[in-house]
């Protein structure tokens, strides 16, 4: 499958009204309100200090105060005091991460960026009028619309420039609210940050994404959740083995159904590019959920990022991501060599909903599980690299950790999968990989081993 493309007839989310959408939320009285928060346990920065963090929060405040900033959450955070600062979790590279507890309950703020004043301004609003205090909801719509189809790579050819009028203002459309400076300001600054863009588009669409709880100036409140080897320590230090073992199915399950809705269930691919247990947390019901989405890409974009001279194939690697290089051309090959999990696996029927369904759908159908239909990806390279299987799932199912559980069948054969899934020039000699894990795993989860 090239370009993000999909079969005629299998269901899709069409992003372009998504998109309109997650902008429009931004405006009609702020980010919903969804108090889903679980423990969190993350690697705390060697920079990262309280005095940072209570500095940042300080300046926020401050600029919500003189009305430079605001949000739903602002009252709460510099105000009632019910949202309170607990510890600084990373202040590296530019992005601010802290804990705290809202209303009793422990989410986590970021930003890509220390202070609102450092996110690039809505350019047309220095246009207007000085006494000016309002603009179009509309127009702030299609603008909002725009840069986030921009930040996500979405944007096709003749969308680069919102639609102007007199002296560089969008085009006069009739407003139903007004909207202060300091609500557009904040709206500006949270879009130009492409994992709140990526969350705010995905949020009602993805059980496999966090919850955005709110927000302040250029801060968004997001569900904490259990991540890293923090769970994965957890899980595998229980004493009850077989609860041990069906946990870890479960999960292994809903990587499987993320890996799939990824791949199938929009207009474009979402392409992980950074696969590492601390960049996945789960809920209390085992989903695994993309906590840490900065790198994570729709096709276009992913192309994009891609498509760079290169003098061979190190060139064109992009974290997990990779391609190859076109020697003649001396550039990189736009198409993704390796996948989210392994090779691509086209979808059997229009758009299944979970792991059960497709199941359900192959049996009543005869057709067996091992010689599902499948496709590889254009590229040459398409076995090469494999991610989830090669840094997630070689180690949970590894003969170390299994025990004396190691030579049962089903675990060989699991075992089995996982290597040919994992390993650089196996997948594609047995291309239906991602099915025979799909049914290994479902009958160890019925099996109990």
């Amino acid at each position: 499958m090239s370009g993000g493309r999909r079969r005629p007839g299998c269901c899709r989310i069409i992003l372009a009204p998504l998109l309109a959408c997650a902008a429009f939320c931004l405006l009609l009285g702020g980010l919903p309100l969804r108090p889903r928060a679980t423990d969190k346990d993350v690697f705390l920065s060697d920079a990262c200090t309280d005095e940072d963090g209570k500095r940042i929060l300080r300046r926020l405040c401050w600029d919500f105060a003189e009305g430079s900033a605001a949000g739903d959450l602002c009252p709460d955070l510099c105000v009632r005091g019910l949202m309170v600062y607990q510890r600084c979790l990373y202040y590296e590279r530019g992005k601010k991460v802290m804990a705290v507890r809202w209303r009793g309950r422990p989410v986590v703020l970021k930003s890509q960026l220390e202070n609102l004043s450092s996110y690039r301004p809505l350019g047309w609003l220095e246009y207007q009028d000085a006494g000016a205090e309002d603009a179009s909801p509309l127009a702030i719509l299609h603008a909002a619309t725009l840069e986030v189809r921009r930040w996500l790579g979405l944007a096709g050819e003749g969308e680069d420039d919102v639609e102007e009028g007199a002296h560089g203002s969008p085009a006069s459309l009739p407003a139903r609210k007004i909207y202060s400076r300091a609500e557009l300001t904040s709206m500006w600054s949270l879009l130009q940050q492409e994992e709140y863009a990526f969350l705010r588009v995905l949020q009602d669409l993805s059980a496999h994404v966090p919850k955005v709880l709110g927000s302040c100036g250029h801060f968004y409140a997001v569900e904490s959740l259990s991540a890293g080897h923090a769970w994965d320590r957890n899980i595998f230090s229980l004493e009850n083995g077989e609860q041990r073992a069906t946990d870890v199915h479960r999960l292994a399950l809903s990587f499987l159904d993320m890996v799939r809705h990824f791949d199938d269930d929009f207009a474009h691919k979402v392409h992980l590019c950074d696969v590492k247990p601390e960049n996945f947390a789960i809920r209390k019901d085992l989903t695994v959920v993309a906590i840490d989405v900065d790198m994570a890409f729709f096709q276009p974009k992913m192309e994009e990022i891609l498509g760079h001279q290169c003098a061979g194939d190190d060139d064109c690697r992009f974290f997990d991501c990779t391609s190859s290089c076109d020697l003649a051309a001396r550039h990189c090959r736009r198409q993704r060599a390796n996948t989210n999990l392994q090779v691509a696996v086209r979808p059997l029927s229009p758009r299944r909903r979970d792991w059960k369904e497709e199941l359900s759908a192959l049996s009543a159908s005869g057709r067996s599980l091992c010689f599902a239909e499948t496709q590889l990806a254009d590229n040459p390279l398409s076995a090469a690299g494999q991610v989830i299987c090669q840094k997630i799932f070689r180690p949970w199912f590894s003969p170390t950790l299994l025990g004396a559980k190691a030579g049962l069948p089903l675990q060989v054969e699991l075992q089995r999968a996982v290597r040919e899934c994992a390993a650089p020039g196996q997948a594609a000699v047995d291309r239906d990989v991602r099915l025979r894990l799909l049914r290994v795993l479902t009958r160890l989860l019925q099996e109990g081993k």
